[in-house]
């Protein structure tokens, strides 16, 4: 008896050539499956006629971007309509084996909050299996989550995971550490890895130098994002003390050394430590204000067209 749902969710970018293989794969599996489910694909402001083949695709959900906001947004706007008790996501490649699905349910139903898929035989270029490499090692390092393939699209949720996840710029690539740092049950199983057939890869460059910064910001909200006034009244503090010491010094051999002060870059320094100190500390007074208040809870993305195509 079907008792719990499934949401299936599918962000893609000019993917026009895989869309339908996937659907129909997807179907197969979850046919055999006794759960409700829905199919949830974003398109992300495609440029390739993939919306056109969406709409051709029944059941289904499909949501339609203004422009292309990033796979973080995608995912995002997939997690706030998605009904499920579970939440499954893949990419749109063709790449993950949706065979793999009912693996991620059974892990799910044994307790885990979120399961990652490790591509423990990944069939990329040697370029972009080191860059990864190096990437995930990195980031399990620094974060201490164990799991391999940090950036792996194929992830089972529950559904209070992802009411608790808002994601913004590429910080879907640290889902697991992010998911781990709230306090939820992380784990991870092998998956299929099959090599892209149509389309080309969206990895380069420019977003290994944007997760650069990504990571940066990981590890910030990771120790301060409940409280910002550790770290910027910290630093705040510091720079003031070490520029008031500074200015104490300059002060005293003034007074009773008659030395003069004026034009000595010292005491350029330390009025400058003393104004950044002080600048920190009250950026630290105004992050406390936001988080107090609860933040903002504007969408970073723009929805175009919402489609629901039913069962003929």
């Amino acid at each position: 008896m079907k008792t719990k749902k499934v949401s299936i969710i599918i962000p893609v970018y000019n993917e026009a050539e895989s869309v339908a293989q996937l659907h129909q794969e997807i179907l197969a599996v979850m046919n055999k499956l006794e759960y409700f489910y829905e199919i949830i694909f974003v398109d992300d402001g495609s440029s390739d006629g993939t919306l056109a083949q969406l709409k051709k695709l029944s059941p289904a959900i499909i949501i339609s971007f203004a422009r292309n906001f990033g796979k973080s947004q995608a995912l995002q706007a997939g997690f706030d309509v998605a009904a499920g008790d579970y939440i499954i996501t893949l990419d749109g490649d063709l790449q993950d084996n949706p065979k793999e699905i009912p693996n991620f349910i059974k892990s799910l139903e044994e307790g885990k909050d979120l399961v990652c898929g490790w591509k423990y035989n990944r069939l990329d270029s040697f370029g972009r299996r080191f860059v990864s490499m190096i990437a995930n090692s990195v980031t399990k390092y620094f974060t201490k989550t164990s799991v391999h393939d940090m950036n792996c699209g194929f992830k089972g949720y529950k559904r209070k995971v992802t009411e608790n996840l808002r994601l913004f710029g590429d910080m879907h690539r640290y889902i697991p550490a992010i998911v781990s740092n709230l306090g939820f049950i992380v784990s991870e199983i092998k998956v299929n890895h099959r090599s892209r057939i149509h389309g080309k890869s969206k990895y380069g460059l420019k977003r290994l130098f944007n997760g650069s910064f990504d990571f940066i910001t990981l590890m910030f909200l990771r120790r301060f994002i409940d409280r910002p006034m550790y770290f910027f009244g910290f630093y705040g503090i510091a720079l003031s003390f070490i520029g008031f010491i500074i200015l104490a010094y300059l002060s005293w051999i003034k007074i009773f050394q008659n030395v003069l002060i004026g034009s000595r870059p010292l005491l350029f320094l330390g009025m400058l430590l003393i104004f950044v100190g002080v600048q920190l500390f009250s950026l630290g007074c105004l992050s406390e204000l936001v988080i107090r208040q609860g933040g903002s809870d504007k969408k970073n993305y723009i929805i175009k067209d919402k489609i629901v195509n039913h069962e003929k």
